[in-house]
């Protein structure tokens, strides 16, 4: 019989946790319908044992109303009278309450999209309503680790899990990525390609990276997006060449999912593991011209995926798509014909 050195030896605990293999989940683009998928959005990831939930952008539509708040006309669903001033101040509280209350105490992590740029909505702004979820213990003790000076908040940051770093970049408008998030990206990727502890680099924007499967909706959407989004995937593809180093780049803004993103002929050569994951409640585009659906490539889907992290670094990942009988359960309150017509209908 044999039995784990873990189990004899306490003293090698520490060790045996951090070759443990364990999980996160990632979605983004909860607008439109994202008060009734984000609650089973939550539910399944923290059944799924991941340990923390990574929002991609867009929380609320912003220039309209959203449809969980507003219910379409045609379903006759009384609703309460709701002008744009009120929908304005009220938006990203509602974010609040009703999708990131039903994570609970799992720890989530924001990044912000498009959405949160548009006006009256502005990046500061953004900084100041949710400041509890920019500033959580682990990313300002990792800012002050890096610079004792930096005692901003910032709307893009990084965090370090075990041997994992994650990079939470800000592309939320064409401006971005600014000289300034640009010179920090370089000084973390630089960081980790000399650290012997760092095995693994995983970067989650709003904006897919230019050159990818959703090119038509990422950062070639302006100039500046299109000439730093290439700068930034050279940096990242330089990390990939680094012996016993891995990298994977997550990005939502287009509302489908897709795997192996960057396997285009912009990229041929040069192609870094990356998905697109705008699935947490947003109105559903159609898939890229030339894209087959399929296990790899959905749309007409809500869900969330799941990623393994292995001990060495390397990390496999699931798609998780919801039902409407999911839906339904963890959104009681919600009227059958609203989850039903967010569920069939919420697409272009």
């Amino acid at each position: 019989m044999k039995f784990s050195l873990c189990c004899l030896l306490p003293l090698v605990s520490t060790a045996c946790a951090q070759n443990a293999s364990w999980k996160f989940a990632v979605a983004g683009d909860s607008r439109n319908c994202g008060d009734i998928v984000m609650p089973a959005i939550a539910q399944g990831v923290r059944q799924s044992g991941a340990e923390f939930y990574w929002h991609l952008g867009d929380f609320r539509a912003i220039y309209t109303f959203d449809e969980d708040l507003v219910p379409p006309p045609q379903l006759g669903l009384p609703a309460k009278p709701l002008n744009i001033r009120d929908y304005e101040s009220a938006a990203w509280p509602d974010f609040i309450a009703h999708q990131l209350a039903p994570f609970g105490n799992l720890p989530v992590f924001l990044t912000p999209g498009n959405h949160e740029t548009i006006p009256p909505a502005t990046r500061d702004l953004y900084l100041q309503q949710f400041a509890d979820w920019l500033e959580q213990p682990i990313l300002r003790d990792q800012r002050l680790k890096d610079n004792p000076q930096d005692r901003k908040l910032h709307a893009y940051y990084h965090w370090i899990r075990g041997n994992v770093d994650f990079l939470a970049l800000d592309n939320a408008s064409d401006d971005q990525f600014d000289d300034a998030q640009l010179k920090w990206i370089h000084s973390v990727i630089d960081r980790d390609e000399r650290s012997s502890q760092i095995r693994t680099i995983v970067v989650g924007m709003h904006k897919a990276l230019p050159g990818s499967w959703g090119e038509s909706h990422s950062m070639t959407e302006s100039a500046q997006g299109d000439k730093s989004g290439r700068e930034v995937y050279e940096a990242l593809l330089h990390a990939q060449n680094v012996p016993n180093k891995h990298v994977y780049i997550l990005a939502s803004h287009s509302h489908f999912y897709m795997e192996d993103v960057y396997r285009t002929d912009t990229w041929k050569g040069k192609v870094l593991p990356g998905w697109i994951v705008g699935t947490a409640g947003a109105v559903r585009y159609r898939l890229p011209q030339g894209i087959t659906p399929g296990p790899k490539a959905m749309t007409d889907v809500y869900g969330y995926m799941i990623l393994t992290v292995g001990f060495d670094g390397t990390i496999s990942t699931s798609f998780q798509k919801l039902s409407e009988g999911q839906l339904q359960q963890a959104s009681p309150a919600v009227p059958k014909a609203l989850v039903q017509w967010c569920y069939d209908h919420n697409s272009q």
